[in-house]
């Protein structure tokens, strides 16, 4: 770019700037041009001497920002910031994007107890069939839905591993992976609890087998569902 185009609130960017610099002042210095400037990101100010070769590396946004971007990223970006923000006007949000018909009793669990509290730590000790993993599944939606929740590890017994695995994908859509001693010997020299965002294992090869048990403790904290 040239002199002249250094205006006031134009935005110029790198290679001379380690982020984007608002135009405040360009003031002329025989064929050189002092610009003071103010990061957009940091507040920092810039007072740099340039030379002509160097105000060619210069790039600038235009005054007025174009609408010429694509429509389609546009609506999903805003369809995303609307699902973000869901749960704050329908308490129920999940449900709306869960394939399941819960009963009384687990929306109860899920949004009258669990939700409610700044700290989720409970025992649900509720008998067989009566939809542990509805409620769960619930659950780890909501916490995701909120940015609560980033990483899952979901423990079982070894006959329900599967169980658990297929249930979360068929009715949230959510993808767990089993992790058992297969995996563990297929990623050696790694850790696959730590690259795992979603994992399912079994309690009794877990709490057994030492590498497992080790590896999964040097792993980054997931939370924790543990069906007895």
């Amino acid at each position: 770019m040239h002199a002249e185009e250094l205006k006031p609130n134009i935005t110029v960017h790198r290679p001379l700037f380690p982020e984007p610099v608002q135009v405040i002042v360009a003031i002329p210095m025989g064929a050189s041009v002092k610009l003071v400037g103010k990061g957009t990101q940091s507040n920092s100010v810039y007072e740099p001497i340039l030379t002509a070769e160097q105000l060619a590396l210069l790039t600038s946004s235009p005054a007025h920002e174009p609408f010429d971007g694509d429509a389609r990223k546009f609506r999903l970006g805003i369809e995303a910031m609307r699902l973000g923000l869901a749960y704050e006007y329908d308490p129920y949000f999940s449900l709306s994007i869960a394939r399941v018909d819960p009963l009384p009793h687990q929306l109860e669990a899920v949004y009258d107890y669990f939700m409610r509290l700044p700290r989720i730590r409970f025992l649900l000790a509720d008998d067989p069939g009566a939809g542990k993993t509805i409620m769960a599944g619930l659950l780890i939606k909501e916490l995701k839905i909120r940015g609560l929740v980033k990483r899952v590890l979901i423990i079982t017994p070894a006959n329900l591993t599967f169980q658990w695995q297929r249930e979360l994908k068929d009715k949230f859509r959510e993808n767990f992976e089993v992790i058992r001693s297969d995996v563990l010997r297929a990623n050696y020299g790694m850790n696959p609890w730590q690259e795992k965002d979603q994992v399912v294992t079994s309690v009794s090869w877990v709490s057994r087998i030492e590498d497992a048990k080790d590896s999964l403790l040097r792993s980054p904290a997931h939370v924790k569902i543990v069906v007895a």
